[in-house]
């Protein structure tokens, strides 16, 4: 059911993050990450936009940041809670905002903290108080969200600080990096079809496993990107999109392929279970990996999962 639509006037939407309503109330709000570098909220119940944050410190300069020429744009977003936002951005920044503060454009950020490249990937844990940001030079920078951000900030502490920034275990350039819903390893995938399991024991989150990768979205000798990751909420297996247009469940803490569940007409460029993983919402569009040619339509599609489909392998 199409409930509405809203035209953010920031030009092209890079990232949203979804945050439900505080106490369990219906609304809740839509944040969207913007190519001008602007960070936005949207408030479901009310149908208002207003702008949180900006990435560039000049705004005036609308036509050099669309032509490209300042590179700026909030390529990652990631609700905290129901007040607090972050994002990171193609300027190499990392910031946490309060959207009730939100209304003008030149909000100062409740936390900043300087990444080591442009931002390509962003996720924060589910009790907001960890965020993995996936930059270039294939980076993988942890942030520590604190709590109380704005008051600690006021107070004359830190709000936010990185507790470790390590190189990826692939390759190649990251694309997409998720947290396992315990927070206690991640998923990246990359641009050479290939996913990594990584665990935390760096950051004092005891494992005892070792990392690992495996291949996927591969077509004989043709090697797709890993475009999206999405946990299942309830099962914690996981499913990837790739540029070959096909959505694969896995079962990370057994190292299993679970099932190939969908093809779409072309790149599977976002994927999202719903609330009780009963359903995969897939974002169908062409991200280019073949250059500029004719590609069918962008196309939301959603389907139902079967149990089997997600549910984790029993080990033998």
């Amino acid at each position: 059911e199409h409930l509405t639509t809203h035209a953010m006037e920031s030009g092209p939407l890079l990232s949203l993050s979804a945050c439900p309503a505080a106490g369990g109330s219906t609304g809740g709000a839509v944040y969207a990450g913007a190519i001008d570098g602007s960070v936005r909220r949207y408030d479901v119940e009310t149908s208002a936009a207003s702008t949180v944050g900006m990435h560039s410190a000049d705004v005036s300069e609308a036509n050099r940041l669309l032509s490209g020429e300042v590179k700026v744009a909030a390529s990652c977003v990631g609700a905290v809670d129901a007040n607090l936002v972050a994002s990171a951005g193609w300027d190499g920044k990392f910031h946490v905002w309060d959207a009730r503060l939100s209304g003008g454009k030149r909000n100062a950020a409740a936390a900043s903290i300087d990444l080591p490249g442009k931002a390509f990937s962003m996720d924060v844990t589910g009790d907001g108080t960890r965020a993995v940001v996936a930059t270039s030079g294939r980076r993988n920078v942890f942030v520590d969200i604190r709590a109380g951000s704005v008051s600690d900030k006021e107070n004359g502490g830190d709000a936010a600080e990185v507790i470790l920034d390590r190189e990826s275990s692939l390759k190649y350039q990251t694309r997409v990096v998720r947290f396992f819903p315990d927070a206690r390893a991640i998923a990246v995938g990359s641009i050479e079809g290939r996913v990594a399991i990584e665990f935390l024991d760096d950051i004092g989150i005891k494992s005892g496993k070792k990392k690992y990768a495996f291949k996927c979205h591969r077509v004989n000798d043709t090697i797709y990107p890993v475009n999206a990751i999405a946990f299942h909420p309830i099962l914690g297996t996981f499913a990837t999109g790739g540029a070959d247009g096909t959505v694969v469940t896995w079962d990370g803490q057994n190292k299993k392929k679970l099932s190939g569940i969908a093809k779409c007409p072309t790149s599977v460029s976002a994927l999202a279970f719903n609330h009780d993983g009963t359903q995969i919402a897939m974002a169908s569009s062409y991200t280019f990996e073949e250059g500029d040619r004719d590609h069918p339509r962008d196309e939301i599609l959603v389907r139902d999962v079967l149990e089997g489909e997600v549910r984790p392998k029993t080990k033998k």
